[in-house]
């Protein structure tokens, strides 16, 4: 197992960081390369599933997710169902003051492909974190700017 984290601050409302974070169906407009949607249950609750492709021109991957811990407006934890990524996704949302939040994505994660995977790690996970911290930094203008409803 290995664990990531990233965080951004948000000059937002924790509230409103919250319902930014959960429109799944508009991750992709914030997370690097990733489209997902609701594929069980309403997106909502413990038990509801995700499906997030993650990829360029339709090459990539799947992962498939459950919704394993929901606590509005403050936690969401999934875990990861797929054959390549295993573990577990947390989003936290902090309250940090009037129209401030703070943002936290961390990972723990089952390394794929066994021994290659570990010993591949070390290189791999810069670019990883380089692609969280974007995707966390592009997530914070997201929800500044975010709109119940609003394409």
């Amino acid at each position: 197992m290995t664990d990531v984290l990233v965080s951004a601050d948000v000059a937002a409302p924790a509230g409103t960081t919250w319902l930014a974070l959960t429109d799944w169906e508009r991750q992709g407009e914030w997370m690097l390369g990733t489209s997902v949607r609701v594929t069980g249950g309403n997106g909502r609750e413990v038990g509801s599933t995700l499906s997030a492709f993650t990829g360029v021109a339709g090459v990539g991957f799947t992962d498939t997710m459950e919704i394993v811990t929901w606590e509005p407006p403050v936690r969401c934890t999934v875990r990861h169902t797929g054959t390549l990524v295993r573990g577990t996704g947390s989003f936290h949302v902090r309250d940090a003051g009037r129209q401030r939040s703070v943002f936290v994505w961390s990972e723990r994660l089952d390394l794929p492909f066994g021994l290659v995977g570990k010993l591949g790690w070390p290189v791999a996970k810069p670019g990883f974190l380089l692609g969280l911290r974007y995707s966390a930094r592009r997530f914070a203008r997201f929800a500044e700017a975010y709109s119940v409803g609003q394409p």
